[in-house]
């Protein structure tokens, strides 16, 4: 998928509107901007940000609950905003972004003020341990930890209506077979827009 593309789709698939598209290129210019100063993303990937990360992270609304103010998101280890910045500015779910590194933490308080996503997104500065349990609608992941150790530390604040969305590259199959049959039962593998090879692992419960 080119940038082209990517930024195709993404105008219909969700009939982006001029303000969120204005959102979307002030995270793109924040996020690029920051980089001079901590790596967030890999370079590699920086002149793809429409396909590799941006659309990347909206495939996911695809397997995720009708946007409603009142559905919550819980993301793992957000990092440069992927998938928590571009959900949060596509939709109005209520965002929350859980990020331990500091630096990270504070580019993310940056992109939630400059885009005026405050009313339904924060972040959350701390290592997931430390965070208080609640009970959230969607959980997303994108890089954060393996498998088996991430629902271990993830699972408390799921219902067993809870949507995870975890996208696994070119792992998914094999870190899903590495969970014990019950927990196998929960997910299922989708193919990504992005790359073919990678899938998402969508799961509930």
């Amino acid at each position: 998928m080119t940038e082209e593309e990517a930024q195709a789709w993404l105008r219909a698939e969700y009939d982006v509107s001029r303000e969120t598209w204005e959102q979307l290129e002030s995270f793109n210019a924040l996020l690029r901007d920051e980089m001079q100063r901590q790596n967030l993303i890999s370079r590699a990937s920086a002149d793809h940000l429409w396909s590799r990360h941006i659309v990347d992270s909206a495939q996911l609304l695809r397997y995720a609950p009708s946007p409603d103010p009142e559905t919550v998101w819980l993301d793992l280890g957000t990092g440069a905003g992927f998938p928590g910045i571009v959900i949060a500015i596509l939709t109005p779910y209520k965002v929350h972004m859980v990020e331990s590194r500091k630096r990270r933490a504070e580019f993310l308080n940056e992109v939630v003020k400059q885009t005026g996503i405050g009313d339904h997104a924060s972040v959350i500065g701390d290592r997931l341990e430390n965070v208080e349990s609640f009970p959230v609608d969607v959980i997303s992941a994108r890089a954060f930890a393996p498998l088996e150790r991430l629902i271990a530390l993830s699972h408390r604040f799921s219902t067993e209506n809870t949507v995870w969305l975890l996208p696994k590259g070119k792992n998914a199959v094999r870190e899903l077979k590495g969970l014990s049959p019950k927990r196998q039962k929960m997910f299922h593998v989708e193919h990504s827009l992005t790359d073919p090879n990678a899938g998402i692992l969508v799961g509930k419960g």
